[in-house]
């Protein structure tokens, strides 16, 4: 990179694994649940499963490359390199789009969650304070937003943790919840495991992957961890077990504490176990946790997009303003104060079109999410075919099994998008997230030049330690 700019290494290995754990659980868990409970019933438990094990690949290929090559933009940088420069572009601003309007559906859910509390005050008013407030946050030092998202996601891990442990309990103790008696045989006792057969699971896949997106804003981190190499290994391979107690356990409680057939979706099932466990004002609590996962979320997003939009600058895909840093805290300042313009359009979206946001937003996010898994995974392959063939010497982590289980999840984002094409539910979400496309590469074709057209060499870790040891407080990204 000819460019100089360089971003503080902050975060240590305790903000890595409470980011990736904060990223794993959204508020689709609390709330949206429900939904893919009615599309398969308990055999939902499997989709989790099978797409929770094809993220856990999504997520080594990913980390690989991090370890391997710790900069900012992730793998956006990592497509423009292995790929091709168009790639690059393409994966980055689809990436930077899916998040800034899953960042517009979490200012709306903190507008309605506000309004249980205070019902005389108009929804745009904390929209736009949760705007002003997470916007700060990021402008701050890369360790202050560590610190609030391990906070942040602290408060949804022991919400979760009290789900199952409580869970447990009413089902050992046998305590009615709303005249029903909790019994494990509730998973298979209601028209049998798996009621929609193989259908309805297959048509819950969909909805099951949007649930994990975001989770690689993980590699994200990898240009500011101060132990990348550690922390983003670490992070990763708590993968599994955080899919497995997050939600394949804790949807296993809900649908043996009440049949799946009751979870209509009218109200969270977290707050039916709570009120069940005589939490005092349950449905209060439970929105704290809602509005704090969804808190954490625009936190998130307003660190991933600005670090996106900086990892595109330095590729010469986005414009050269984004490059500038803060003086204190090293901040990519412009890519920040542009989520401030985002939220005001989701602000001006929200009060022009509030019934069909939602609908824009899932369409978007659902082929977005896709897409970015799927050329993690090309890139991924790119670069071992790479290193192959130019002698390197492996990364000190590694994708097991590879090519075989590379290939496997590959093919698997290669159905969801099929499945998105061919199916009534999913092919509003193909259509929009093929419009994006669309208009990305006439962006492309219209706007990038020059440098923006070459393939760029990432520094190895070899380099980015050599920088770190040479600068004391950062390394060249």
């Amino acid at each position: 990179m000819s460019e100089s700019h360089e971003l503080s290494r902050g975060l240590n290995p305790r903000h890595v694994q409470f980011i990736a754990i904060g990223t794993a659980i959204g508020t689709g868990l609390f709330f949206g649940s429900s939904e893919t409970i009615q599309a398969a019933g308990p055999a939902v438990l499997l989709a989790y499963l099978v797409a929770g094990s094809m993220v856990f690949v999504v997520m080594r290929a990913l980390g690989e490359m991090a370890v391997r090559h710790p900069v900012a933009g992730s793998f956006a940088q990592y497509a423009g390199s292995f790929l091709g420069p168009f790639a690059g572009f393409i994966v980055g601003w689809v990436f930077w789009l899916e998040l800034a309007v899953v960042a517009i559906a979490d200012m709306t859910a903190v507008a309605t969650y506000m309004g249980l509390w205070f019902p005389g005050v108009a929804g745009w008013v904390w929209m736009v304070a949760a705007i002003a407030v997470i916007g700060a946050l990021n402008l701050m030092a890369v360790r202050v937003f560590g610190e609030m998202e391990f906070w942040f996601s602290l408060i949804k891990v022991v919400a979760i943790l009290a789900l199952v442990v409580g869970g447990l309990a009413l089902i050992l103790w046998g305590r009615e919840v709303g005249g029903t008696t909790p019994d494990f045989a509730h998973l298979w006792s209601h028209d049998g495991f798996a009621p929609f057969g193989l259908w309805g699971i297959l048509m819950s896949f969909s909805v099951v992957v949007f649930s994990f997106g975001g989770i690689e804003t993980l590699g994200m981190t990898a240009g500011e961890a101060d132990d990348p190499s550690r922390s983003i290994s670490r992070a990763v391979n708590t993968v599994p077990f955080r899919i497995l107690l997050f939600y394949v356990a804790a949807l296993a409680i809900i649908m043996s504490i009440m049949p799946w057939t009751e979870v209509t979706g009218e109200s969270s099932p977290f707050v039916a176990v709570f009120s069940a466990l005589q939490v005092p004002a349950a449905k209060h609590v439970m929105n704290f946790v809602v509005l704090t996962a969804a808190l954490s979320a625009m936190n998130a997003i307003f660190y991933a997009c600005s670090r996106t939009m900086y990892g595109l600058a330095e590729q010469g895909h986005a414009p050269r303003s984004f490059l500038h840093l803060s003086k204190h805290g090293n901040i990519p300042v412009v890519p920040v104060l542009s989520m401030f313009f985002t939220g005001a359009v989701g602000l001006v979206l929200f009060l022009t079109i509030d019934e069909r946001l939602f609908f824009f937003v899932a369409a978007i996010a659902t082929f977005a999410t896709v897409f970015t898994w799927l050329m993690i995974l090309l890139a991924h392959w790119r670069m071992r075919v790479r290193m192959a063939r130019e002698g390197a010497a492996d990364t000190s982590y590694r994708m097991p099994l590879f090519p075989l289980l590379n290939a496997v999840a590959t093919a698997f984002m290669v159905f969801v998008v099929v499945l998105l094409a061919t199916t009534e539910s999913g092919r509003d979400a193909f259509l929009v997230g093929a419009g994006a496309l669309a208009l990305l590469t006439l962006a492309y074709v219209t706007l990038v030049r020059g440098r923006g057209r070459e393939r760029i060499e990432l520094p190895g870790r070899e380099t980015s330690e050599a920088a770190t040891q040479a600068s004391g407080v950062s390394s060249r990204v």
